[in-house]
């Protein structure tokens, strides 16, 4: 049976491309038609150009659709045979749409969009059932684009290879969104601006959190407060670590090639990682800590008392990732994993898993994000047994149906050792990010030969959990960074107070109380810059310091500081001992 709902294919957003695509063919003489789809939010359309399209001429095609939207022409649907569509666009010229049409099967009919003497075919509509109604479906579809009136904003124009293969010639793209009503336009432009005042990369530049060099592409540098913010991710991290019985281990960065194949990443994985060659034998720089944690299992005898047996690493990996693709820290080429293995016996999966599950709770609550849950079945690309991946998979979803929490599912996009369930937080801009996973592996303990002695005495393999709670601290850092706008938590703040001096007289205290926190573990700075008092205030709320406390001759002489918290414009008079308190309280409860 054809699948083809309007439903599927947002008519508002169909309707904007369409108009986009006639401004730009009206506007651009000779320019052809290449692929359009949408996506989350909004579409796009791809262009083979005589004259590269630039940002001005955006601007101008979104004068052109706004005048074209006002003439409202009528639009109509039909099938056409494929061979006949094919006909069509070789008279106009169009031979990216020829070229789309002749991967379709040749029995199929196509949807055929027709407005004036504009025609275009209707994404996914090839079909070759007979028991489809050709023609109402043609009709409700054009019912639909007709009554959809779009407003839309186009946002940029960009390169884009013909199929996305980069052996293709490449077109241009342009993108844009396109909403039911101008206040859901809106919204979403204001949500637009917003994000982009988070932009980790931004923020990260302007507090000084980390870097990138040509010398190290994809590759961060992380600045003494970057560093410190990854520190207290990773000291949160081995409060849990030991509260929920996990030994901290460290691998090697580099191992030899044999150990990969043995793994399964050779065969799987290769293409994204990193070789060098030592001793006439071929070294791979590790992508990921899994094989070191089966090594280290192997190096002693274990008995079914000892398990559960957890491994936790904070790894740095490496992996090969195109030039086109890195986006700050969301996208790098090396990156530190919070990695852990859990070895176990078939009959103590469930219990550990649901552990675990508990474990990334209790972390992610701290942060406040609230997150979805979603199991991933075998790929298409996998090792093991039918039978290891049915009970593999059964028991992640008894796990998931006993927990009571709301889960999808996501067929074929396991890992290749095992099936998976991935934690899909929500930031503050209500964007969702994979971070956490679990996922079950039989694999690779046979691979390396992992044994343990059963009540019986017998030689059994264990079953290895994998799981990350932030998964890429890299990441999860960037994350953070545009969660809270750089404006940190207390507890994770870089700098948590800047004591700033009403004149030079008053420098020497400013330092004397700096120190005095520091010696309470509290991450403070005096500036004591020869600048005006409200330009070192007005910098502290730049770099979004937590508190600013302000210290002149009345405050020397009574203990006394003037405090001023992030993103308040009054300043407020704390005794000394009081502030300290309150702070280290903030600091030790990690309140938001």
């Amino acid at each position: 049976m054809m699948e083809l709902a309007i439903s599927k294919q947002e008519p508002v957003r169909l309707a904007a491309a369409l108009l986009m695509a006639r401004a730009v063919q009206h506007r651009c003489k000779g320019a052809k038609l290449g692929a359009f789809a949408d996506t989350a939010q909004g579409f796009y359309y791809d262009f083979d150009a005589v004259e590269p399209i630039s940002e001005e001429d955006v601007a101008i095609i979104q004068q052109d659709m706004e005048q074209l939207a006002k003439q409202k022409d009528a639009l109509s649907c039909r099938f056409v045979a494929r061979d006949e569509a094919i006909r069509l666009f070789e008279a106009r010229g169009e031979k990216w749409k020829v070229e789309i049409l002749k991967e379709e099967p040749a029995a199929a009919a196509m949807l055929l969009i027709e407005l004036g003497e504009y025609i275009d075919i209707y994404p996914g509509s090839a079909s070759a059932d007979p028991d489809v109604n050709c023609q109402e479906l043609a009709h409700n579809i054009a019912q639909s684009l007709n009554q959809a009136r779009p407003f839309f904003k186009l946002i940029n124009v960009s390169g884009a290879y013909w199929q996305g293969d980069s052996q293709n010639p490449m077109l241009q793209r342009i993108s844009g969104v396109a909403f039911a009503s101008k206040q859901e336009l809106a919204e979403h432009l204001s949500w637009q601006e917003e994000a982009q005042k988070r932009d980790h990369r931004k923020l990260g530049k302007q507090l000084k959190l980390f870097m990138f060099a040509d010398e190290a592409p994809g590759m961060p540098f992380y600045l003494p407060k970057g560093t410190i913010l990854r520190n207290e991710l990773e000291g949160l991290s081995r409060e849990y670590l030991q509260k929920y019985g996990y030994e901290e281990i460290r691998t090697p960065f580099m191992m030899d090639r044999q150990m990969w194949e043995q793994s399964g990443h050779w065969d799987h994985y290769r293409d994204n990682m990193y070789f060098s060659e030592l001793d006439h034998h071929q070294f791979a720089v590790k992508p990921m800590n899994c094989p070191g944690h089966m090594l280290m299992y192997k190096n002693s005898l274990h008995s079914y008392k000892d398990l559960p047996i957890r491994y936790a690493e904070f790894g740095q990996v490496h992996r090969h990732e195109f030039s086109g693709a890195l986006n700050g820290l969301f996208r790098v080429r090396t990156f530190c994993q919070d990695d852990a293995h859990i070895f176990v016996t078939p009959q103590q999966i469930e219990e550990e898993i649901m552990h675990t599950i508990d474990l990334i709770k209790e972390i992610y609550g701290i942060f406040g994000f609230e997150y979805t849950l979603v199991l991933s079945t075998r790929p298409l690309d996998s090792m093991g047994s039918d039978e290891q991946w049915e009970m593999a998979e059964s028991a992640l979803l008894r796990v998931l149906e006993s927990s009571g929490a709301k889960y999808s599912l996501n067929p074929e996009d396991g890992a290749f050792y095992g099936p998976k369930i991935d934690f899909h937080i929500k930031d503050a801009l209500h964007r969702s990010h994979q971070c956490g996973t679990i996922q079950l592996d039989f694999q690779m303990p046979e691979k390396f030969g992992l044994s343990y002695i059963d009540e019986q005495n017998n030689k059994q393999t264990p079953v290895v959990i994998h799981r990350a709670i932030y998964g890429s601290i890299d990441r999860f850092l960037g994350i953070l960074i545009e969660h809270y706008g750089g404006a940190f938590p207390i507890w994770l703040a870089p700098v948590q107070a800047v004591i700033i001096p009403v004149a030079e007289a008053h420098a020497a205290y400013a330092k004397e109380l700096r120190d005095r926190f520091a010696d309470l573990g509290i991450r403070a700075e005096a500036d004591c810059r020869e600048e005006k008092l409200g330009y070192r205030i007005r910098e502290a709320q730049v770099q979004k310091i937590p508190y600013t406390l302000v210290v002149g001759d009345a405050e020397i002489a009574d203990g006394s500081v003037q405090v001023r918290a992030y993103g308040q414009k009054e300043q407020e008079p704390y005794e000394l001992y009081a502030f300290i308190t309150m702070l280290k309280g903030k600091i030790n409860e990690r309140a938001q």
